[in-house]
C-alpha cells in the first residue's frame, strides 16, 4: 500500500513550530521532531525552553481538498478534549494549552501507541475509559457545526452516509451498491435515543500505552461526534467483528453484558470502510492502490451480511 505523505500534512521544519509556539505560548522550542503514524494533519513534539513537552497539530494547508465532515476538525478536537477533561475525570486525554484557527498545542501524553505492542490490560481500560465517556451527551445527532447532523440518529447517520457518497462520487471513487442501505435498517436506529459522545478513532494508533501495560493516553480526538456508543466499538477491533469475539478485551472494560445488536454493528462497519474509501484520494492514495481492492472486500462483504441479518428478522 502507498506509503506517500498525505497532501494533507504540511512540510514543516522545527522554525515552524516553534513560530507556532510562541504566537500560541510566548514560549520558546529548544527541540522538536515530527511524530508519525497519522494520515490528516501534521503532528509535532516539541520541548519547550521551561522544560514542557507539547504536542503541536497543524491542520492541512488551505490548497488541501477533504472530506465534506473534515471541516475545522481541529476545533472539534479542542472541543473533545476539554469535554472529556471537565465531564470524564480519569480519562487520559492530553491539556489543551492553545488553540488557534489552524493549529492546537496540547500537553504531551506518556507511553507508546498500542501498534507498536499489544497490551489487554490498555485494551481493559479503554473499554472502562469509553463507557464513562458515552455518559457525556449532546443535544443532537451527528457531527457539531455546519458538518452531517440530525435531530435523530436515523437522520444523522443517512446525512453521514450521503456526504461520504458524495466525496466519493466527487473523486470518482468506486463503491458497491448502497442505494437504501440506511432506509433498510432505520428501525434498528431507531433504538437509539440518546446522543453520547463519541470518539470513532479508537484503532491502536490513537492508544497510548505506559511500560507497565496500562492505559496512558486517548489521543486524536477530532473526528467525534454524538449518536450511538456501538459505533466505537467497531474500530477497537478494526477489520473485524467485536461481537464474534466476546472475550476482547476491550469489552471486558467496556460492559461485559453490553448488548450488541449486529445490524447497527455491522452499518457502522459498512460507515467506516466507506469513510476509507472516499478519503484516498485526498490522501493521495490512489484506486489502484491495493488498499481500495482489500476495502471494498470488506465492505462489499458487510453489505452481504446486512442482507442475511435483514432476511433473519
Amino acid at each position: 500500500m502507498s506509503g506517500v505523505r498525505s497532501p494533507t500534512q504540511r512540510d514543516l521544519e522545527l522554525a515552524d513550530i516553534a513560530d507556532v509556539v510562541s504566537t500560541g505560548l510566548g514560549a520558546d522550542v529548544v527541540d522538536g521532531s515530527e511524530l508519525t503514524g497519522g494520515g490528516f494533519a501534521t503532528v509535532w513534539r516539541a520541548t519547550l525552553s521551561d522544560g514542557r513537552e507539547t504536542v503541536v497539530k497543524v491542520g492541512p494547508p488551505a490548497r488541501a481538498e477533504l472530506l465534506a465532515y473534515e471541516k475545522d476538525l481541529l476545533r472539534a478536537e479542542v472541543e473533545y478534549f476539554r469535554l472529556v477533561r471537565e465531564h470524564a475525570a480519569g480519562v487520559p486525554v492530553p491539556e489543551v494549552l492553545a488553540a488557534g484557527p489552524h493549529w492546537v498545542i496540547t500537553s504531551l501524553l506518556p507511553g507508546r501507541a498500542l501498534t507498536e505492542g499489544d497490551a489487554p490490560a490498555a485494551r481493559r481500560q479503554l473499554g472502562a475509559a469509553i463507557a464513562q465517556v458515552h455518559t457525556i451527551t449532546g443535544t443532537t445527532y451527528g457531527y457539531t457545526g455546519d458538518r452531517p447532523s440530525g435531530a435523530d440518529w436515523p437522520t444523522a447517520f443517512a446525512a453521514m452516509i450521503d456526504s461520504l457518497r458524495a466525496d466519493a462520487a466527487r473523486w470518482q471513487v468506486p463503491l458497491p451498491p448502497l442505494d437504501g442501505v440506511v432506509d433498510r435498517h432505520r428501525a434498528a436506529l431507531a433504538a437509539v435515543t440518546t446522543p453520547a459522545l463519541l470518539h470513532f478513532d479508537l484503532w491502536d494508533g490513537n492508544v497510548l500505552v505506559a511500560p507497565d501495560g496500562s492505559l496512558s493516553g486517548l489521543v486524536d480526538g477530532e473526528r467525534h461526534l454524538y449518536g450511538d456508543p456501538l459505533l466505537d466499538l467497531v474500530s477497537p477491533a478494526l477489520f473485524r467483528r467485536i461481537e464474534d469475539e466476546p472475550a476482547h478485551p476491550f469489552l471486558a472494560g467496556y460492559a461485559p453484558s453490553a448488548p450488541l445488536d449486529r445490524t447497527r454493528l455491522s452499518l457502522y462497519r459498512v460507515h467506516l470502510y466507506l469513510l476509507m474509501l472516499a478519503e484516498g484520494p485526498s490522501r493521495g492514495i490512489p484506486v489502484t492502490d491495493g488498499r481500495h481492492d482489500f476495502v471494498t472486500g470488506l465492505l462489499t462483504a458487510e453489505l452481504a451480511a446486512l442482507d442475511e441479518l435483514g432476511r433473519s428478522r
